[in-house]
This record gives C-alpha cells, structure tokens and sequence, in this order.
C-alpha cells in the first residue's frame, strides 16, 4: 500500500492558521479516500503537491468574502481546500453523486467548516436558483462544456476560475463559440509556479462574466 506523502514544510509557513485543519483534511482522504472511490492508490505519495497544494492556486482569483459554488466537489478538491485556506469566503460544494455528497457531509463533520454547504445536484438543476460571485472546478470537464454548465451559475461580474493542465490555452481556443454565447467579458489563462519544488506550474482559467 502506498503511503502517503509528507506534509511539505511551506504548508505551515504558508498557511499558520488552518495547517492542522489542511493535515486532517489529508489524513482522512488517505485513509477513506481509495475504499470511498475518491482517489486512486497512486495519488497518496503525491496528495499534498499534486492535489491539495494544487488547489490552492485558485485562492488569489477569489475575491474577500466572496459567494463561491465548486462544482462536481468529488473529494473536496477544490472545495473543501479553499474552505478551510480562506474562512472569509462561502463554498457551496456542489455534487451529484450520492457516495461523494455523503464524504463530503462526514469529512465536514470532521472539520466543522462552519463556512460549507453541500448541495447534492448537477450545475444545470441550479440554473435560475442562484447565482455565484465565483464558480469554481478542477478535473470536470472540457472548458468548453463546463461552460455551458457553469456560466448559468455566475452572477454578472463574477468568473469562472478553472483549475486545469498545460493544455488550458488550447481548450479556451476550442470554447471560442461558448465564450461568443455568453458574451464573456475576458478569458484568461494564469500560470502559478507550484508551491512544491519539482512539480509543474498550475494553470487557472479565468472566464469574467
């Protein structure tokens, strides 16, 4: 079995306040997170610098205080991570698989992350009940697509903020007929150096409404 990564050392420096909360959240995923469906055994000796170190990359694009909605949550990634990183903002954890909803409910009792809400629902059965100063997502679909689930969602002047691999730029290329559809004030493609030395930079996608 694989073991899980060490907590790399910027994590307290980075972030003293939550670091205790961000090493339970990693904890609990190791050890529920294969038998639960949410990761696979090969993600443990990489969880804090692929995944959750990963996720926060998104922080610098949420604005203080802001109304967000992750869509398709899975194991909280990255939901619950920007939860806990940025207390001054509201995460509806958006999820329509029942197994994933209900982790997301038990690794929140843990936590008690009195900033989270779960909603067990596809982005489109939202359409026209709410709508979100930032929608955010990580490994749910083409842009292109999750646009089209997606956008619905944003309130006008809030973003879309994407988490997505080196071929972020090809894939905003692709959602040229989308972006025309709904008449998308900018799309951005941000490159952010990786918090852990050896990996790759995080590219965030930025659709304004």
């Amino acid at each position: 079995m694989s073991e899980l990564e060490a907590m790399p050392p910027s994590v307290e420096e980075l972030f003293p306040d939550v670091w205790r909360q961000l090493v339970v959240y990693a904890q609990v995923l190791a050890d529920e997170g294969e038998k639960r469906g949410l990761i696979g055994p090969r993600e443990l000796p990489r969880l804090w610098s692929r995944h959750i170190l990963n996720c926060t990359a998104i922080n610098e694009f949420i604005p203080e205080g802001a109304k967000v909605a992750d869509i398709g949550s899975g194991a909280g990634l990255p939901g619950i991570v920007l939860a806990i990183t940025r207390p001054d903002v509201h995460v509806t954890l958006v999820e329509p698989m029942e197994r994933r909803s209900d982790w997301l409910y038990d690794i929140n009792e843990v936590l008690k992350l009195e900033n989270v809400w779960i909603v067990r629902a596809r982005a489109e059965e939202l359409h026209d009940q709410d709508e979100f100063g930032v929608v955010t997502a990580r490994a749910v679909a083409a842009l292109d697509k999750l646009m089209r689930w997606t956008m619905p969602l944003v309130a006008e002047g809030g973003r879309l903020a994407a988490l997505k691999g080196e071929r972020a730029q090809e894939e905003v290329d692709a959602a040229l007929k989308v972006r025309r559809k709904f008449k998308v004030a900018d799309t951005q493609v941000h490159e952010i150096p990786s918090l852990t030395e050896g990996e790759p930079p995080t590219r965030v996608v930025v659709v304004h409404r």
